[in-house]
C-alpha cells in the first residue's frame, strides 16, 4: 500500500516538474500543456493560437493579443507608448491575420474605415471606405532603427559597434548578423542608427516580428519570459538603450495622397506658391515699365530729330 502511495507522489511530482519545464520562452502570454509540451496564445476570446516556440512569434499574432488583453483591463507595459513610427504614426489595432501570422493586406479594425498595410502590419494608403482595394501584401524589406542610449562611463568605439550589434541580435532575436549592413553612430546625442536589410523578393525572413520584440522591450517590457532586455555590449560597456524609433522601407513606395498632407506641410507649399506668385507679378509690373520707359525715350528721341 504504502509503495502504491509513493508511485502516485511520484508521478505527480513528474508531471509537476514536466508543466514547470514547459514553457513559451519567446511569448511571456503563453498558456503551456503537456507532455508533449503546446504552447497558445488567445487571439480572441475563442481563439488560441498554437506557436512554435523555437522562433519569435508573428508581429500580427502579437498585436491581437495585445488588443485582447487591453479589452480585459489586463497589464500590457508599464511605461511607453504603442510604436509610432513609417514612421508608424498610427496607434496599435487589433489586425486580421492570416493562419500563417502574416498581416491581411486590408485592415479595417472592426471599424467602418479601412486601408492597406505593409508586411509589418504599418498602414501605407490612405483610409478609404469598406471598398478600398489592397490586392497584395507589400513585403518590407529594410528597417532603420534610431537606438538612443543612456550616456556611459566612457566613449565607444564605432568600429566595434556594428559586430556588437549584429551579434547581440542572433543572439536574442535568432536572426542571421549579415543582415544589420550599415552602423551611424552620433556620440554627442547618443544616437545609433541601424540599418538591417534583406533581399527585397525575400518573403520568408520576418524583419517586422525582430523589429517589433526590439521596439516593445525598449519602450515597454520584453515580449520574452527573460525580462532583461536588449543591452548590447560594445568594448566592455553595456548599452542601455531608453528609445527607439522604427523606419520602414517597402518594395513599393506608399500611396499616400497629396490632398490629405499634413496641414504643416499644406501650409508650407502654400506659402511657396504666394511667393512663385509674387515674383510673377513684380516681373510682370517690372517688364511692363520698361516697356513704357523704353517707348517714351524713343518718342523724345522722334520729336529731337523733327
Amino acid at each position: 500500500m504504502k509503495l502504491w502511495i509513493l508511485a502516485v507522489v511520484a508521478a505527480l511530482m513528474l508531471v509537476g516538474a514536466s508543466a514547470q519545464e514547459c514553457q513559451c520562452d519567446t511569448v511571456k502570454w503563453a498558456s503551456c500543456t503537456g507532455p508533449p509540451c503546446q504552447c497558445t496564445i488567445p487571439l480572441t476570446k475563442d481563439i488560441n493560437q498554437p506557436l512554435n516556440c523555437n522562433a519569435l512569434a508573428p508581429k500580427c499574432f502579437l498585436m491581437k493579443t495585445e488588443m485582447l488583453r487591453r479589452s480585459k483591463g489586463r497589464d500590457t507595459r508599464t511605461v511607453g507608448r504603442p510604436g509610432e513610427g513609417f514612421v508608424d504614426n498610427d496607434v496599435i489595432y487589433d489586425p486580421e491575420c492570416e493562419n500563417d501570422g502574416k498581416f491581411k493586406p486590408k485592415q479595417c479594425n472592426n471599424t467602418e474605415e479601412c486601408w492597406c498595410v505593409n508586411s509589418a502590419g504599418v498602414r501605407r494608403t490612405e483610409k478609404e471606405g469598406k471598398d478600398l482595394i489592397c490586392d497584395k501584401l507589400v513585403e518590407t524589406y529594410w528597417i532603420r532603427l534610431i537606438l538612443e542610449h543612456a550616456p556611459l562611463q566612457g566613449s565607444v568605439d564605432k568600429n566595434l559597434l556594428k559586430s556588437a550589434l549584429g551579434d547581440a541580435i542572433q543572439a536574442r532575436y535568432k536572426f542571421d548578423k549579415s543582415l544589420v549592413k550599415e552602423v551611424e553612430y552620433d556620440a554627442d546625442a547618443k544616437k545609433i542608427q541601424v540599418d538591417i536589410k534583406k533581399p527585397m523578393n525575400d518573403t520568408v525572413i520576418k524583419l517586422a516580428d525582430m523589429a517589433y520584440y526590439m521596439e516593445r522591450e525598449i519602450k515597454k517590457t520584453p515580449m520574452f519570459v527573460d525580462q532583461n532586455k536588449f543591452a548590447p555590449m560594445v568594448g566592455g560597456q553595456k548599452l542601455d538603450f531608453t528609445n527607439i524609433l522604427v523606419y520602414y522601407v517597402d518594395a513599393e513606395p506608399p500611396t499616400f495622397k497629396v490632398n490629405r498632407l499634413a496641414g504643416g506641410v499644406i501650409a508650407a507649399i502654400v506659402v511657396v506658391l504666394l511667393i512663385v506668385a509674387a515674383g510673377l507679378l513684380l516681373l510682370f509690373f517690372w517688364n511692363r515699365r520698361n516697356k513704357k520707359y523704353r517707348k517714351t525715350q524713343q518718342t523724345e528721341r522722334e520729336m529731337e530729330n523733327k
